[in-house]
């Protein structure tokens, strides 16, 4: 894992055999709310189909991929479009913090609590061995949780707010599955953004 700069916020989180650091609020109102306004006004949308099983079903969630590399994930390559400036702005403030340079993001809209991704870790092909991923939440809390591979009753929850960032790093997707489940208490919209190394 590059070498992290450090923060007084920042928290390690326990999670055996990977490396996962948490900076709440690391993005603050004003900006945590441009942000998430610029974003969901800017963003090409959509709602993208994916294969699960050989099936090709909606994602409950509207997505979008911007950068300079295709990302194939779920039977589904994705073509970048252009970075523009809030991603620019956001990338700018964590890079330094993680020393690493993103080529891509994929962006989530939860757009209300029925809206989730299921189990899974980012461990496609297309993806730098080792690189990590930094994992940035605007708008409504959700909850986030992850579980052992090896133990599925193993998990650690966390309640991902607005302007708050994670870093996935050494072993996370190799030992551990992440998801965002549904809930009914959860009606505004969150928008996730999720940087990465492409090779």
């Amino acid at each position: 894992m590059p070498n992290i700069n450090s923060n007084p916020q920042e928290q390690n989180l326990e999670l055996n055999n990977a490396e996962v650091i948490f900076y709440p609020g690391l993005f603050q109102p004003p900006e945590s709310h441009q942000l998430f306004t610029e974003l969901l006004n800017q963003i090409a949308w959509k709602e993208e189909p994916i294969k699960i099983f050989g099936k090709s079903v909606l994602q409950p969630r509207l997505t979008a991929y911007y950068g300079t590399q295709a990302y194939t994930y779920s039977g589904v390559t994705m073509q970048p479009l252009p970075w523009n400036e809030p991603l620019l702005q956001i990338k700018e403030k964590i890079e330094p913090l993680v020393n690493t340079q993103f080529n891509g993001v994929l962006l989530n809209l939860y757009r209300n609590g029925q809206d989730y991704i299921g189990w899974h870790s980012d461990d496609e092909h297309d993806l730098a061995k080792g690189a990590v991923i930094g994992s940035l939440s605007l708008g409504e809390t959700r909850r986030f949780i992850f579980r052992r591979r090896d133990d599925h009753q193993n998990k650690i929850e966390l309640n991902l707010s607005d302007g708050d960032f994670l870093v996935m790093g050494s072993g996370t997707q190799k030992f551990w599955q992440h998801h965002v489940p549904k809930t009914a208490k959860s009606t505004q919209p969150r928008i996730n953004l999720t940087f990465r190394v492409i090779k």
